[in-house]
């Protein structure tokens, strides 16, 4: 099993992240398909295309005074946007602790990151895919999922299928 990536943005509060590093990664995962594609670091820039959909990552609290320390989700928003010739750009966006309400400090599963671009830029490219459905459990794979499992059931074994979005 691949060891799972992340990235962590240690003390920021922005509202909103992007990735441009990742792009190697995407390309990567859709090269057998689309020859090259591009990142566009203008995220207010008008795009063809745009959809929503979610990642995974990881938050902490830095809020000194707050009860709550972290949390893990399953639905950390990310909207893809993409341009002529393959293009496109992703914006994630950041979490309010349910606590105090202060922006948590993100630390992104890339591996998630990668999949939703990659499966999106394929679906807009074309490509025929199935979708894929994921199946969160405590006894093996994903290391995010498995501890977001322990956070929502004590440890026991959850099988969760998430399907992935059109």
């Amino acid at each position: 099993m691949a060891k799972k990536k992340s990235t962590n943005f240690s003390g920021e509060t922005k509202t909103s992240f992007t990735f441009p590093h990742l792009n190697q990664d995407v390309a990567d995962a859709v090269s057998d398909h689309i020859t090259s594609v591009w990142f566009n670091r203008k995220t207010n820039q008008e795009s063809d295309r745009k959809y929503s959909t979610f990642v995974m990552g990881r938050f902490t609290c830095d809020n000194g005074g707050c009860s709550k320390a972290a949390w893990s989700s399953g639905k950390v928003t990310i909207v893809i946007r993409g341009y002529p010739d393959n293009g496109y750009n992703a914006v994630v966006y950041n979490q309010r602790c349910t606590a105090c309400k202060k922006l948590g400090t993100l630390t992104l599963d890339e591996n998630s990151y990668v999949e939703r671009v990659a499966y999106r830029l394929k679906k807009w490219a074309g490509v025929d895919m199935e979708r894929p459905v994921y199946t969160l459990c405590t006894d093996g794979g994903n290391e995010l999922w498995q501890s977001m499992a322990k956070e929502i059931d004590s440890g026991l074994i959850i099988n969760l299928e998430m399907p992935y979005p059109n």
